[in-house]
């Protein structure tokens, strides 16, 4: 007679997470009985033996399941009672148990995302946008990210929050840094004249006298300097037929005004109006006067990407270093690890093309652009995750002066509260094209907190930059917490929306869709116990 191995055990887990032997022998020490002698399988037969092995076999290959750890054996149960064995009792779960369920924090703004999500897919589907990503911050944390559509059609890759664009004229704020860094160094005055960092730009001169071209001037683009259009002429009556919309816009609001109160005032508003056809006819008619400059530094807004250009020489011989490298080193303390300068050789992993539709409205590839002559102005490439970070760290500096006094071991801005405060501080005789109730500032355009009427429309304040290149669109928009002196206790900042958009199709207006995200995030933020 051969003897079977005396014990077999199996591991089945418990509700409480607890393993329990199976078996005879296991069964017996549970019952806390005397321990079974040497022998005590020879009556049962080698076929008992066999059964045993077959249903234990069967039980490992998942074809039956494990008997429970419960059910009495009825071969010992005829030579000896088991009671059966008491469940272990449930250990409640800590509080600071890593077991403990807790909601994601993307859930908390489910209804945001979810709405958010729908806006860009109406968006993207009324421009006819390949493809488009956004990527959402609040109070510093990225909240949310995605990808819609393609960043390659051709190939079907699909836009995923890594995908990296164009950024265009968000380059502008990223060349704001450098000049800021500098500036905060004493090694850069915003001042005095150009010629002192580059003197080989030609001296300016209008109307036959000679004016000073300064960094401020170029910065907030009132240096007179042009943008693409070479056509002055056409820039000029652009503006006049703005100007003369809006005269008669107001002219139209004080005769409604007048009707109202009864009043006559035909002799003045002729006047008027024969006043602006004579300004206008002399402004059409009159030979343009050849001067250096297209207009009086500081007296009308003109944008130019080419001003910036002229900035990153200002930066290179101000800093010692080329323009570039010290752009890298700005990305390197930003965790910018996805932004650099286009260019066509190197291989950029997760770059995406960029589209336009042709005259039979085709999709077709942008032709091929060299934009190394305007990389300070709208030459960098870069990601949504990127660009939430270094909002967040414009607006950690901005926010970190009210938070000094509160806050003792509060760590510095990358730039200066003192900084930010000048950089998002509106310009006068500036206009910002992509939100007309605000103001261009330094390389930043800022809306104002405004309200006119009690229980109506309130003006939040936020900055922002938007940007247009071949076959691209993208914004940046920063949405500040109102803050005050109550609501600085156990905070630390930056406290606010950061929402960035990049898109794969030129002249997309993206500045109203990010305020309405920023907006719905704003929304459930306040929500939030």
């Amino acid at each position: 007679m051969y003897r079977l191995p005396s014990a077999v055990t199996i591991r089945a887990a418990t509700p409480g997470g607890l393993a329990w032997g199976c078996g005879r022998r296991a069964a017996h020490y549970r019952a806390r009985l005397p321990p079974l002698g040497p022998g005590w399988v020879g009556g049962l037969g080698l076929g008992l033996g066999l059964a045993l092995g077959v249903k234990l076999a069967g039980g490992l290959r998942g074809a039956a399941p494990a008997p429970s750890p419960t059910a009495p054996d009825p071969e010992v149960s005829s030579q000896v009672e088991t009671p059966p064995p008491s469940p272990p009792k449930e250990q409640p779960l800590a509080p600071w148990s890593p077991q403990t369920p807790t909601l994601p924090t993307s859930r908390l703004y489910a209804r945001a995302i979810d709405s958010s999500r729908d806006l860009l897919h109406r968006i993207k589907d009324e421009v006819g946008a390949p493809g488009i990503v956004v990527g959402v911050s609040v109070d510093g944390k990225e909240i949310w990210s995605e990808g819609l559509g393609y960043a390659d059609v051709e190939n079907r890759v699909p836009c995923k929050p890594e995908t990296v664009m164009r950024i265009a004229s968000i380059s502008k704020s990223l060349t704001m840094v450098a000049l800021a860094k500098l500036w905060e160094a004493g090694k850069l005055d915003l001042d005095i004249p150009v010629q002192h960092y580059v003197p080989e730009f030609p001296e300016k001169e209008y109307e036959g006298e000679k004016v000073s071209v300064t960094t401020r001037l170029l910065i907030s683009h009132l240096s007179g300097i042009r943008h693409y259009e070479k056509d002055m002429k056409k820039v000029k009556e652009e503006k006049a037929y703005k100007a003369l919309k809006m005269m008669k816009e107001i002219e139209c609001d004080q005769e409604k005004e007048l009707k109202e109160k009864g009043g006559k005032s035909n002799e003045r508003n002729d006047f008027a109006k024969a006043k602006v056809e004579q300004d206008e006819a002399k402004g059409r008619n009159s030979k343009p006067v050849k001067k250096k400059n297209d207009f009086e530094q500081g007296s009308q807004f003109l944008y130019s990407t080419f001003g910036y250009t002229l900035l990153a020489a200002i930066v290179e011989r101000a800093s010692g270093y080329k323009f570039l490298d010290y752009m890298q080193k700005i990305f390197h303390d930003l965790d910018m690890l996805t932004t650099v300068q286009e260019e066509n050789e190197p291989v950029i992993y997760n770059r995406a093309r960029f589209y336009v539709y042709n005259k039979k409205r085709r999709l077709v590839n942008t032709p091929y652009v060299d934009n190394s002559y305007k990389w300070a102005g709208g030459g960098f490439l870069s990601t949504v995750g990127d660009l939430l970070k270094f909002g967040n760290a414009m607006l950690y500096g901005y926010q970190a002066g009210l938070f000094k006094n509160s806050n003792e071991n509060l760590l510095p801005g990358y730039l200066k509260p003192e900084t930010m405060v000048m950089i998002w501080t509106p310009v006068p005789n500036t206009e910002m094209s992509w939100d007309k109730e605000g103001k261009y500032a330094m390389a930043w355009g800022v809306v104002e907190k405004k309200q006119t009427y009690g229980s109506c429309r309130k003006q939040r304040h936020y900055a922002s930059h938007t940007g247009g290149a071949v076959g691209a669109s993208s914004v940046l928009l920063i949405l500040p917490e109102e803050l005050d002196a109550d609501s600085l206790y156990n905070k630390v900042p930056p406290r606010g929306i950061v929402v960035s958009i990049i898109c794969n199709m030129q002249s997309v207006g993206l500045n109203s869709t990010a305020l309405k995200i920023a907006l719905e995030f704003d929304k459930d933020r306040s929500d939030i116990p």
